[in-house]
């Protein structure tokens, strides 16, 4: 990982019906983007309070938002942009956020 990667922090509302769905179809896209070359990683959670709210945590070797949208007209992508209106309460909250640091807990060595 690299302090320029592009960093994404999504927040995403499920409708409750839906939640199991949107699951399914969240961890294929997850899956298909780890194949992507620009791809770093992928965290994706739920809120302990609000069973419907969803992050992903997303980082990518690219160079800035207008670079990274280059790339995202995929057949895979647009056939989950199909899906969101269906399994969503309303648009994704996405936010760009600039790494500043990360920290890890250290090995113990006996």
């Amino acid at each position: 990982m690299s302090d320029r990667d592009l960093v994404f922090y999504v927040k995403c509302r499920v409708k409750p019906e839906r939640a199991e769905d949107w699951l399914r179809a969240v961890h294929g896209i997850i899956e298909r983007m780890s194949q992507e070359e620009a791809f770093v990683s992928c965290q994706l959670h739920r809120d302990l309070q609000d069973p419907t709210l969803f992050t992903l945590y997303e980082r990518w070797a690219e160079p800035s938002v207008e670079a990274f949208l280059k790339h995202q007209d995929t057949p895979y992508r647009r056939e989950y942009e199909a899906l969101l209106p269906e399994l969503l309460q309303g648009p994704r909250e996405p936010q760009v956020l600039e790494p500043l640091g990360a920290w890890h807990r250290s090995a113990q060595h006996d």
